[in-house]
């Protein structure tokens, strides 16, 4: 069973109330029914379509196969797109994509070259020629990592932000990149 056939398995509400109801052991469909407010056969049904998945073994769940599961899950989700739009080099997109994860930052790398790479992608989110105050700055940046402070400073010292009275404005990265389209860029 694929992780993708699991969430779709236990989208049924009916279906995941029986599965946490097996997780803790033998399950009364009669108990289960009353509770969730359906007759016993819908819980009865749902069961069987999680024994047919092999995720039943009797009245319990079988945690084997959740293992399975689980081993089958990416490691490491690729980046999403819109971290990614833009003509990045090829290195650059696998930089993006280690240090992403969706759309969040994982982490600040140490390295100055793939730092610098991540802070020209985080710089596309600022308009050059807008003038931003520190709130914006830190709102802005906390959408892809909580340490925001860290991120602010460092584009100001790799000299794609300056400062100077609380107010912040895009002074370096890859101007002839910005998209303005809506939706990009916090527009």
């Amino acid at each position: 069973m694929t992780p993708s056939d699991f969430v779709r398995l236990l989208l049924d509400p009916i279906r995941l109330a029986v599965a946490g109801d097996a997780v803790a052991g033998s399950s009364d469909i009669a108990a289960l029914a009353a509770r969730l407010g359906v007759d016993e056969r819908a819980v009865a049904e749902a069961r069987g379509k999680l024994a047919a998945a092999g995720l039943m073994d009797g009245d319990m769940l079988d945690r084997d196969a959740l293992r399975a599961v689980a081993q089958a899950l990416p490691t490491d989700p690729p980046a999403s797109e819109s971290v990614v739009d833009g003509p990045w080099s090829a290195e650059e997109v696998d930089v993006l994509g280690r240090f992403f994860s969706g759309g969040r930052l994982q982490s600040i790398p140490a390295n100055l070259t793939k730092r610098r790479v991540i802070l020209e992608r985080l710089a596309q989110e600022f308009e050059p020629g807008l003038r931003y105050d520190e709130a914006d700055v830190n709102f802005r940046l906390q959408l892809f990592y909580h340490d925001y402070a860290s991120l602010r400073r460092y584009l100001v010292d790799e000299g794609m932000m300056d400062r100077a009275d609380g107010v912040y404005w895009r002074t370096g990265g890859r101007y002839e990149d910005f998209d303005a389209s809506p939706g990009r860029n916090g527009a």
